[in-house]
């Protein structure tokens, strides 16, 4: 049975909502479900017994009527693939499997960033629990840089392991795979990055997104990559009657780690990946980890977690470490079993996301006038390539995300050293695929080295190369970022007013969760209201409530906007009624609960 159709994302000729062809930021607003397609919204509203809003939510994001209840209710039961589907799974699993009962001396290497610490401790995690170990490799993200090296594979190899498995990096570290199979050892590539047609000469590469992989599960997190290969691993073991004296390992326990990847690593939410994180979140809020559950006490959480929580609480506490030199302690939190060790981690991490975040402040203000300037002199350019001595490496990726979301083109953001090297970190808009413009910029030697994903890569480069790069990568996505600007849409659910924001509203919307890429959060219009109070607040939030035409309320901010467009009309528009479109959130202060709206744009009538 198919899923049905999504709404359409090109059907301009339709009414815009509310009439709101242009808003300050230049989007047309759009319903995401169309006239056309309201009886969906019916049907999945009436088969699936659900209220009519969540059913033109859920229309909306192309689940039928028959699959509500699964949808509602994501289970690994349900969703979760055949591990023996992803190509070279199954001789990978085997060679693992045969490590554990020999007793082979082992080593994992892993990335510095969520996924890759999530990656390296469930590997951890399984062989703990056959009384075994592996020593951990995790890079220094300003020293190193991103994935193996031949020197440290060679090492690893040298230090007396005999299979090697490489989490979450690997699928184009072809120099080094090769230096550890010079050295001895066998590897096991576990990687979901986008991969060339040439394939390092490891014993398995086990990666949904190789040119050869028909599982059609290129969505998966490395987590879920990992996760897949120890079921894998697990029935092997059990075939081999490994489990007549031991107790099977229960790998339910691990979706908490693999549900904190899949949010942080901003894979689509579909398929498995929606069973990952909500059944995650069951796995977490038990607080059995010691490290998630340190990082929750640090961070004085009350509530149960959520999506958000696993995004922008916990990740950038994660990533922390490898963000200022500190790689190996993301891993090393979530591989603890000691809660004193786990304590004394996250309050490391946390006093280090406190010097991140002053660091972030300071490029993103610099970064965000480079990018002014270039827009100014060339407004139709099709990326944004900027750079300065003195950034932080390890920050490079959030600063092309502020960047990128602000300017609404591809960014570039690099680090250049003394000798005119530079490290960067690159964002994409939809659209545009930005992991295969690296991969072919690489092939043609503009670039050093680099790989991603479409929405996200890593590179270096010489400073020698920076114009060809620049003119490459703007002759590249001329057109698709044409056509990007042409599709300009802000694609909303329907039309709310202040007094039908409730916190029934919010629980009837997280049934449908969890939300992010492939699975966008639920945004709503607001017709004409009021601005009653402003006042800016923190980093530039602008902070308003806001009074509907039948005299009911609703506190709203837009977050870093005081000195963007949106934030530019909402403080000249003190007891003026706007068109408002956003997503609702539930605010939690003092010990009470409203809902507020994020205001994401908005429109005069």
């Amino acid at each position: 049975m198919t899923a049905l159709p999504r709404a359409s994302e090109t059907a301009d000729e339709a009414e815009p909502l509310l009439g709101v062809a242009r808003s300050v930021l230049g989007k047309r607003w759009v319903e995401r479900l169309g006239p056309e397609r309201e009886y969906l919204a019916l049907a999945v509203a009436q088969q699936g017994g659900v209220p009519e809003i969540l059913g033109r939510v859920l229309a909306a994001r192309g689940t039928e009527p028959a699959m509500v209840a699964d949808f509602l209710n994501p289970t690994l039961r349900a969703l979760l693939p055949d591990p023996s589907s992803l190509q070279d799974m199954d001789k990978a699993a085997s060679r693992f499997a045969d490590a554990i009962l020999a007793r082979e001396p082992m080593a994992v290497f892993g990335d510095y960033d969520v996924d890759g610490a999530a990656s390296l401790a469930l590997v951890e995690r399984f062989l703990r629990h056959h009384g075994q170990s592996a020593s951990a490799y995790i890079p220094d993200r300003l020293t190193e840089g991103y994935g193996p090296s031949p020197g440290a594979m060679r090492g690893l190899a040298e230090e007396g392991a005999s299979l090697i498995l490489t989490v979450d990096c690997g699928i184009s570290s072809h120099a080094a795979v090769e230096a550890a199979n010079a050295a001895g050892a066998e590897v096991l590539v576990l990687d979901h990055h986008q991969a060339g047609e040439e394939l390092p000469d490891a014993y398995a590469v086990v990666n949904p997104n190789r040119e050869d992989d028909l599982s059609g599960q290129g969505h998966l997190a490395a987590a879920g990559v990992v996760f897949l290969f120890l079921v894998a691993t697990l029935r092997q073991l059990r075939a081999r009657g490994a489990y007549k004296d031991l107790a099977e390992p229960d790998l339910l326990s691990f979706l908490d780690l693999v549900g904190l990847a899949t949010v942080c690593d901003v894979v689509p939410l579909k398929g498995v990946n929606r069973a990952f994180v909500t059944q995650g979140l069951k796995i977490m809020q038990q607080r059995k980890t010691p490290g998630l559950r340190a990082l929750a006490d640090v961070a004085r959480l009350e509530a149960a977690p959520s999506s958000y929580t696993l995004g922008f609480v916990f990740g950038p506490r994660i990533n922390a470490g490898g963000r200022t030199g500190f790689s190996g302690l993301g891993a090393k939190l979530l591989c603890t079993d000691d809660d004193v060790e786990a304590r004394g981690l996250a309050d490391r991490l946390e006093a280090l996301n406190t010097e991140r975040k002053a660091i972030e402040d300071r490029m993103l203000e610099e970064a965000a006038q480079l990018a002014e300037m270039a827009v100014a002199e060339t407004p139709d350019t099709a990326c944004l390539v900027l750079g300065a001595a003195d950034w932080h490496k390890g920050l490079l990726g959030l600063v092309a995300s502020r960047i990128t979301e602000r300017f609404e083109r591809p960014t570039l953001v690099i680090a250049w050293s003394a000798d005119g090297e530079g490290t960067g970190s690159a964002r994409s808009i939809p659209g545009i695929d930005l992991g295969r413009a690296i991969r072919d910029l690489v092939d043609s030697e503009v670039l050093t080295k680099g790989g991603g994903h479409a929405m996200a890569a890593g590179f270096s480069l010489s400073q020698e190369k920076l114009e060809a790069l620049h003119a490459a990568l703007n002759q590249s996505f001329a057109e698709s970022y044409a056509a990007a600007m042409e599709r300009r849409r802000l694609s909303l659910d329907g039309t709310l007013s202040a007094s039908g924001a409730t916190p029934e509203l919010l629980d009837l919307l997280d049934r449908a969760g969890p939300y992010g890429p492939g699975q966008p959060k639920p945004r709503f219009a607001f017709a004409a209201h009021r601005i009653t109070r402003l006042r800016v607040v923190g980093s530039g939030h602008v902070r308003v409530s806001l009074a509907a035409p039948d005299g009911s309320r609703l506190e709203a901010c837009a977050f870093r906007a005081a000195e963007t467009p949106l934030g530019e009309l909402l403080l000249a528009s003190q007891g003026k009624p706007l068109h408002f479109a956003g997503s609702l959130r539930l605010n939690r202060w003092q010990g009470r609960e409203t809902v507020e709206l994020s205001i994401e744009d908005a429109a005069a009538l």
